[in-house]
């Protein structure tokens, strides 16, 4: 039996299901409320919706040559794998300054809006008028500008200020600041096509080409925050790349599909734009190095043919015998090759120095100008000029601290060591040529110094006229070969599926999803607050419960008292309530012969706390004792908080206390009742000292003197959960009812009669369920009807018999009594 309780103890102490279910379901008002509010909300939002689109374009980076390249070439490039492209095009898509380029262009940080239903929408270009702002002064940002069109192409502007001072940025500098407002509305009227200055706005509206802005219609303007236009922009830009492919898919998300169209044709634009100046980089600093070299050598050759036509009038000499003139072509010769060894050495003199001083290479002219041939001085050059420029168009949108600085750095120190090892070797192999040059003038010069004077002057003269001339042509025809290259590059950027407004994909979700959405969060409020309640909730609901938390018998179940006193036995002797406590009264009758009590029976009710409905029960079960042709006395031994008196409209003055002092004797205190056979003794005033009276000889005396007058005899005694009292009476008793009431009686109450239960400090006992409601959340319907209950012991077969007939509960009664 113990080992039983302990297991319907700890099932107990689980979480109940049904419980919890019952109670989730009892909040079926909450739950439609609920979602009544919640659908109502769900559809306010819906047709507040404003949709966003996306649309993408498709672009390919290609390693386009410039077909004009031949072998011959003297200006040679090298601009890489399509790998490297692809990820510099994207880390450039990325880029903060890529996006700044392209909201500057569309002016994309204005925006026209016309007030619709819900909101200000964005209307793009289909406002009938523009207005071209001056962007050097600045402009009023983050606060719509109203724009009322009026007749006689007039227009009237206002601007509601919160405040007296407003911000503006200048959209050149991107400086904002602050200037003073009138605070309020403000407004003033103007032409179309009239400076509007303003401490706030600075420009110009006119119509659109061919529009018409109807009189009275409303439009607005408003400027927004350069920098956090561009930060949108670039966080709504998609980019989608296939590993080792070199197609790019470029998506874009807005509100407005027109404006989707045009800044993703203007990201490609731009970038294809970029592209392309950075391919002509190179050359185009080759060019600027020929322009300076030509106007030096353009000055170098003015003078020499001055000098040249100057002598020839002074001499009268026009032009040299024949051993001049072969003497002075061989002299050129060796000119042309000392100054094109110059020129070689000049040049990696320069690069050696930029090399070791400088810390980008993006400005190196192209070898090939100097007259530089080398192979690997040429790969070189162009691959750090690539490197150099890749990392400065990295500066703009990657950290300093990022991994790729560090091997592009490292890619471009190796080439730099590669680069001056050859300037080094290359400049030694030109120095020995310049040597055997000089020896070849040398002995030039000899056969020179024979000539006439006049002859070496003019041929000196001519000489130096030549060198100019043919280093000038030199530079001329370099100049035009970097010039057509320049032209002839295009892009590598080649556009497969340009933006259009067709397709958009519509982001805005299955907005009939969201009203499942509030289904779900209706139900979920009142299933969390059951969980919860359930969860913790300590309370006995059901009869079952008890079943679970003791192994004390149920005696019976007693249904709800709907009178406005506790006399339902009496008042209503036909009630369910009467019933019960019949049944009730026919176990104790069972269980008081199988114990031979013949004499006079006495009976003890009590409780855990104050409430259960103890006084209740012994009121109603010394009515149905007396009522049956029995003496009965009801006995108030709740000494500290009594209650019986009221009931029976008897006052407290003299009761057992009084008896129990010596005060009064047994007849004085006992008090006649409306109630035939049933006599009561009241508790009297509030002793200081109760448990000291209950525990005198007096209480002997008065149980043993009552039983020589009555057959029964009820007591109704104070709460053990609270005092002692009741546990000093059991000895005065053949039996005891342990009352717990439906919703009221807490679990864990029945741990203090449990214990002493199972110590055999308590015996005969049984318990009565209170407050039966079987329509009430937690009765489950188990089927304890009024008139039945449990008996006391092992039962007789007659009276099993008897019990059956009354309900079909008896096999639980017997199971429980018969396993005790």
């Amino acid at each position: 039996m113990t080992e039983e309780f302990e297991t319907s103890e700890s099932s107990a102490a689980s979480f109940d299901i049904k419980k919890f279910l019952f109670r989730a379901l009892s909040y079926w008002k909450l739950f439609v409320l609920l979602l009544a509010i919640g659908i109502f909300f769900v559809y306010q939002k819906n047709i507040r919706e404003e949709f966003s689109y996306r649309l993408g374009t498709k672009i390919s980076i290609e390693d386009d040559s410039n077909p004009l390249f031949t072998s011959n070439a003297s200006l040679t490039f090298n601009w890489g794998g399509v790998t490297a492209k692809v990820q510099t095009m994207i880390v450039t898509l990325k880029s903060r300054s890529h996006h700044e380029k392209v909201v500057e262009r569309l002016e994309f940080y204005k925006t026209y809006l016309k007030e619709g239903r819900f909101r200000k929408q964005d209307i793009y270009k289909a406002a009938p008028f523009r207005f071209y702002q001056d962007n050097s002064f600045p402009q009023l940002i983050n606060n719509p500008i109203k724009i009322t069109f009026l007749e006689q192409d007039a227009f009237e502007l206002e601007v509601e200020f919160t405040g007296t001072t407003c911000s503006v940025q200048n959209f050149n500098t991107k400086e904002i600041t602050h200037v003073d407002v009138p605070l309020g509305v403000f407004k003033q009227q103007f032409k179309l096509g009239e400076s509007i200055e303003l401490p706030f706005l600075k420009g110009v509206v006119r119509l659109a080409e061919n529009r018409i802005a109807a009189s009275g219609s409303t439009f607005f303007i408003q400027f927004n925050n350069f920098d956090g236009v561009v930060a949108s922009y670039n966080a709504r830009l998609g980019i989608s790349n296939e590993r080792t492919s070199p197609i790019l898919d470029i998506t874009l998300i807005d509100k407005n599909k027109e404006k989707i169209v045009d800044y993703l044709n203007t990201v490609v634009d731009v970038l294809s734009e970029d592209e392309l100046s950075r391919k002509n980089q190179y050359v185009t600093n080759a060019i600027k190095f020929i322009d300076e070299q030509i106007a030096r050598v353009k000055v170098e050759m003015t003078d020499n043919v001055e000098e040249l036509n100057d002598y020839r009038k002074e001499n009268k000499i026009y032009q040299l015998d024949d051993d001049g003139t072969l003497l002075n072509t061989k002299l050129s010769k060796y000119e042309e090759e000392k100054e094109a060894i110059n020129k070689q050495l000049d040049y990696y003199a320069n690069l050696k120095n930029y090399l070791l001083t400088s810390n980008s290479f993006t400005e190196v002219p192209a070898p090939s100008i100097a007259g530089v041939t080398d192979g690997n001085i040429l790969s070189n050059v162009s691959k750090i000029n690539e490197l150099s420029v890749q990392k400065s168009k990295l500066q703009y949108s990657v950290k300093e601290d990022a991994s790729i600085f560090s091997d592009l750095n490292r890619q471009i120190e190796g080439l730099k060591n590669v680069l001056l090892e050859n300037i080094s070797s290359v400049s030694s192999v030109l120095r020995r040529d310049l040597e055997s040059v000089y020896g070849n003038l040398h002995k030039l010069e000899s056969e020179f110094s024979k000539l006439p004077e006049d002859q070496q002057k003019l041929l000196t003269i001519e000489r130096q006229y030549t060198l100019s001339q043919q280093t000038y042509n030199v530079f001329l025809a370099k100049r035009g070969e970097a010039e057509i290259i320049k032209a002839s590059n295009v892009s590598d950027i080649l556009v497969v599926d340009k933006a259009k407004n067709t397709g958009a994909m519509v982001l805005g979700r299955n907005l009939n999803v969201r009203y499942v959405f509030a289904f779900f969060a209706a139900l979920l409020v009142p299933v969390v607050i059951a969980f919860i309640l359930t969860f913790l909730d300590r309370n006995i609901h059901s009869p079952v419960d008890i079943e679970k938390l003791t192994s004390i018998p149920l005696l019976g179940v007693i249904g709800k008292n709907v009178l406005d006193d506790n006399l339902v036995v009496h008042r209503k002797p036909k009630s369910a309530v009467a019933e019960s406590f019949r049944a009730i009264r026919s176990n104790l009758q069972y269980y008081y012969r199988t114990k031979d009590f013949d004499s006079t029976k006495t009976l003890m009710i009590t409780s855990s706390v104050s409430g259960e409905g103890k006084t209740f029960c012994s009121i109603n079960m010394a009515t149905v004792f007396a009522l049956s042709g029995k003496k009965t006395i009801l006995l108030g031994l709740d000494l500290r908080k009594p209650k019986i008196f009221g009931d029976f409209k008897i006052k407290n003055d003299l009761g057992v206390v009084n008896y129990l002092i010596g005060q009064t004797t047994l007849e004085e205190v006992t008090q006649k009742t409306d109630v035939e056979n049933l006599d009561l003794i009241v508790s009297g005033p509030i002793p200081p000292n109760p448990s000291e009276l209950l525990l005198g000889e007096r209480m002997k005396a008065l149980i043993s003197e009552l039983k020589s007058k009555y057959d029964y005899i009820v007591l109704d005694t104070p709460p053990v959960g609270l005092v002692a009292d009741a546990l000093e009476l059991l000895d005065f008793v053949d039996a005891s009812i342990y009352v717990v009431r439906q919703d009221y009686t807490k679990r864990d109450m029945l741990n203090f009669i449990n214990e002493k239960h199972k110590s055999k400090q308590i015996k005969n006992i049984s318990l009565v369920y209170n407050g039966y409601d079987q329509k009430a959340k937690y009765g489950y319907g188990y089927g304890y009807g009024y008139g039945y209950g449990y008996g006391y012991g092992n039962y007789a077969n007659g009276y099993h018999e008897e019990a059956k007939a009354k309900g079909g509960i008896w096999n639980k009664i017997k199971k429980m009594f018969v396993k005790g």
